[in-house]
């Protein structure tokens, strides 16, 4: 028995023994995590170290502008010349978005300009279309010539578009100005100083409440010019900034939104590895001081990194935050993603999604939302936006079909119309090209891509390297044809349209055909479901004029593809009373 009883105590002793010795080992681990995040936390910081290179004229030379369209997916080459071609040699990324809700023909895009890739040196640049995209105007930078950075942009309800573009001097400071467009045009005035920092990010509020017009903005508080504090906010429309603020829980890589009653919500990676969001409800209002509640800490089963095999000198993506502001049954709700290096798994990124359904006090267990089986593919760059009918969208770069090189990547999408709860099937929309081409003396494709959603689809502000450099590109997503079988249009355009639309029962569909086919023409509605097939026939060339009776359909909006002459187009059909 006494032997017994000794034997129990040194397995006893040694069980504790080796208890304490696992926690002084996690200890040491957890604490260095904590200081290897710190670490990139202060590498991740904008440096003008290279002089500014112009390209001379005579050494521009050009190519073939890219274009892509497909039956869900649209996309255009951004910083083209005059002539909508490809300029060799010079290299855009780091892109950032807007289009006006009141006139959905213009948009806006900026990002990060090199004119030289033997120069990382970057200027603010600057595109934009009057026709939905199809077209575009690349006018060179705002201020040529002086260092900028990290491009942010948005629109307010009066269809002024804003700039936030990020600068330093030849010192410490970190600063930003905000440049503004008036009366319909795309001329930008002379810029207004906005406090800011490295990493910033701004948005409008466009509810029409009590902050309506109101500017947020704030960045990583290592590298400002207001340091320790690293919020801003401006009520007179841009004219002017407050003095900065601290934000509890210190959130930096992420974003701002405004939720629809005004109130505003910060994301971001925090020093402990975790992803922080901290919401203010005075804000909003121009006579109150900005306050904020208890910052909540958010569980995506990984952290926020940089300094990646994919993209040496960036980020994987940021913190995206944003909220349902429809008047559906998910108003209000709070969403969170980013492209995560994973705790629970040897995956260098996945897209995790995170859902608060009481003004972010709590959180749902976290959902991947990338769908492949691989635990060493990377899912990077994860972007979100929410429509203002509650769909959420989501678009990343993916590697999953690489074979031989395992950085080739694909632009891949998924939405949600039942507030994350289940999603759409993962589908590529873009061919495949390796990201690590055409860096401008950088390595990197920079830190994000942006994205802003409308009822039908979703406008994507993108990089890639399909031209064999690194340019901006602008696209558009038809959600409910995510999953139909695409097919890319020849030269000899359908010429499919309809009239009239909006119609309150017949409509006329009509297409050219310029030699005998296969014809199939197909009714969906807004979830991608097949209503109706109308035509699914041999038909001549020439002219086609059907007449399309809707009367039995409910009142909304429709989608008709026309599949012809191994090509696809889709036109929308909207019925009304």
């Amino acid at each position: 028995m006494n032997n017994n009883l000794t034997q129990m105590k040194l397995l006893s002793n040694s069980f504790i023994l080796s208890a304490l010795m696992a926690a002084l080992i996690i200890a040491p681990i957890s604490s260095m995590a904590q200081k290897q995040n710190e670490d990139k936390r202060y590498m991740h910081n904008e440096i003008p170290d290279d002089e500014y290179v112009p390209m001379l004229p005579k050494d521009v030379k050009t190519s073939p502008a890219y274009r892509y369209r497909s039956s869900n997916f649209f996309t255009a080459q951004v910083n083209v010349n005059a002539d909508g071609e490809n300029i060799l040699g010079d290299a855009a990324n780091e892109p950032s978005i807007a289009f006006d809700p009141s006139d959905p023909d213009r948009i806006v895009i900026g990002w990060r300009q090199f004119d030289n890739v033997v120069s990382n040196f970057r200027q603010a640049g600057y595109g934009y279309s009057t026709d939905a995209g199809e077209t575009w105007t690349f006018s060179g930078s705002i201020d040529p010539g002086v260092f900028r950075s990290d491009p942010v942009l948005d629109v307010d309800n009066n269809g002024n578009f804003y700039y936030n573009s990020l600068t330093k001097n030849d010192v410490d400071d970190y600063w930003c100005d905000v440049y503004k467009t008036s009366d319909g045009n795309f001329e930008w005035d002379g810029g207004t100083f906005a406090q800011g920092g490295d990493k910033q990010w701004m948005q409008i509020d466009n509810t029409g409440g009590a902050g309506d017009g109101n500017i947020y903005a704030f960045w990583t508080s290592y590298y400002s010019i207001c340091h320790p504090d690293f919020f801003t906010r401006s009520i007179d429309e841009g004219a002017s900034y407050e003095d900065c603020v601290e934000i509890p829980g210190n959130p930096y890589w992420g974003t701002v939104t405004v939720g629809p009653d005004g109130e505003v919500y910060t994301v971001g990676t925090s020093n402990n590895l975790s992803v922080v969001v901290t919401k203010s409800t005075t804000a909003q209002d121009p006579q109150a001081t900005v306050t904020w509640e208890s910052p909540t800490y958010v569980d995506l089963d990984g952290s926020l990194t940089g300094w990646t095999n994919i993209n040496p000198a960036g980020l994987l993506g940021q913190a995206w935050v944003d909220v349902d502001r429809s008047e559906g049954p998910g108003r209000g709700n709070v969403y969170v993603l980013a492209s995560v290096e994973r705790y629970n798994s040897p995956d260098p990124a996945d897209v995790m999604f995170a859902r608060s359904t009481d003004g972010g006090q709590t959180w749902d267990n976290p959902i991947r939302i990338n769908t492949d089986y691989n635990p060493y593919n990377y899912q990077w760059f994860g972007t979100m936006s929410v429509a203002p009918n509650g769909r959420i969208d989501v678009i990343w770069l993916d590697t999953r079909e690489t074979t031989t090189n395992p950085y080739i990547s694909a632009l891949y999408y998924s939405y949600s119309i039942d507030q994350g709860i289940t999603w759409s099937g993962n589908e590529k929309l873009s061919e495949s090209f390796d990201p690590k081409i055409g860096y401008p003396n950088q390595n990197k494709m920079g830190d994000y891509f942006d994205m802003v959603s409308d009822d039908n689809g979703a406008h994507v502000a993108w990089a890639n390297t399909i031209n064999g450099e690194q340019d901006v590109y602008y696209g558009y997503i038809n959600p409910w044809f995510v999953g139909v079988e695409n097919k890319i249009e020849n030269n000899k355009p359908l010429s499919f349209i309809n009239y009239p639309n909006p119609t309150s029962n017949k409509t006329t569909l009509r297409y050219v055909l310029h030699e005998s086919s296969p014809v199939n023409i197909t009714i969906y509605d807004i979830f991608g479901n097949s209503i109706e097939i109308i035509v699914d026939d041999v038909q001549e060339a020439g002219t086609h004029n059907i007449v399309y009776n809707a009367n039995v359909l409910a009142r909304g909006l429709y989608f008709c593809r026309l599949t012809a002459e191994s090509q696809t187009e889709t036109i929308k059909i909207t019925l009304i009373d």
